[in-house]
């Protein structure tokens, strides 16, 4: 005989109901604390941006000098390179990392050399940046050197190729962009996709679909939600990314509509003058981080409102 023989749930005792109270407690504080420090790191920007703002206004956002001599400054070279860099990098990588993760996600290959090859992907998250960098200037410029100037040759009618590509630029950085947001997608993408469940492929294949179609129409739509999500976050750590962009994007602050220009970022503008900077371009140099941190912001809500609109669907 047991003392629940009709298995009814015993009322569970104060203890438990005080643990389960403080454990709740304790996370609404810790998720608080992460609210308020965000907070407070802004309104540490804006104090500091606050003489560049009053001086400027929204005509920082317009301006393409950037002057410390004559305390002229202007963020829309740098706005611009950021987004673009961006951009192209996804571009690149969306499609390569949609692909590593079907690759990874299907039976293509014996378990353990897949679980290997995930390993790797995801080691590419942990290279420094600084590494990148390098690689991207002993290795990747020399190699595009040729297929910059084949494409300028060629196609410098279009405006896109009107410059060669003469070293640093905004298409050297931005595939080693690429290759960085690469296994935030790669990873997040199969992770949506692995966690899907095995009766959508049955059922695709049941009713006759082969499995291509089964991928592109029901697994890769049943997963959408997880792959924008892996996308918007790409973007958002491509927008932040800082010292490899900085070693060869150019460091110029022009705007030029050829993707084989110099060219510049709010990130890489920050790295290289905030250290020398006094006066107010330190506080011009506030202000583009202030506009860097508003992008970023921007980014991450509609990313959420994406994944919510496709849940949704």
């Amino acid at each position: 005989m047991t003392d629940n023989p009709q298995g009814i749930a015993k009322p569970r005792s104060n203890a438990e109901r005080k643990l389960d109270l403080g454990f709740i407690w304790l996370t609404r504080i810790f998720a608080i604390a992460v609210a308020a420090t965000l907070i407070w790191i802004t309104i540490q920007v804006a104090i500091q941006a606050l003489p560049a703002i009053r001086q400027y206004g929204l005509g920082f956002i317009f301006s393409t000098t950037w002057d410390p001599v004559r305390n002229e400054y202007g963020a829309l070279p740098q706005l611009v390179g950021t987004v673009f860099s961006s951009l192209i990098a996804l571009l690149i990588a969306v499609p390569v990392g949609l692909g590593v993760a079907i690759f990874l996600s299907e039976d293509y290959l014996p378990p353990r050399i897949q679980m290997i090859l995930v390993f790797l992907v995801e080691l590419l998250a942990a290279i420094p940046s600084v590494v990148y960098g390098l690689w991207g200037i002993f290795v990747l410029i020399p190699l595009l050197k040729p297929l910059g100037e084949a494409l300028n040759a060629n196609l410098g009618w279009l405006p896109i190729f009107s410059t060669p590509l003469r070293g640093p630029g905004l298409l050297p950085a931005s595939i080693v962009l690429a290759i960085m947001v690469l296994p935030t997608i790669a990873a997040l993408s199969r992770d949506a996709l692995i966690s899907l469940h095995s009766d959508l492929r049955q059922a695709a294949v049941g009713l006759g679909a082969t499995r291509w179609e089964t991928i592109l129409k029901v697994l890769l739509p049943s997963a959408i939600s997880g792959i924008v999500g892996a996308v918007m976050l790409a973007l958002g750590r491509a927008l932040g990314e800082t010292m490899a962009v900085t070693m060869l994007i150019g460091n110029s602050n022009n705007i030029s509509p050829s993707v084989l220009a110099p060219s510049n970022t709010i990130a890489s503008l920050l790295a290289n003058q905030f250290a020398e900077a006094s006066g107010l371009q330190v506080s011009a140099l506030m202000y583009a981080a202030l506009l860097l941190f508003i992008l970023t912001l921007l980014v991450n809500v509609l990313a959420q409102l994406l994944v919510s609109r496709v849940q949704r669907i």
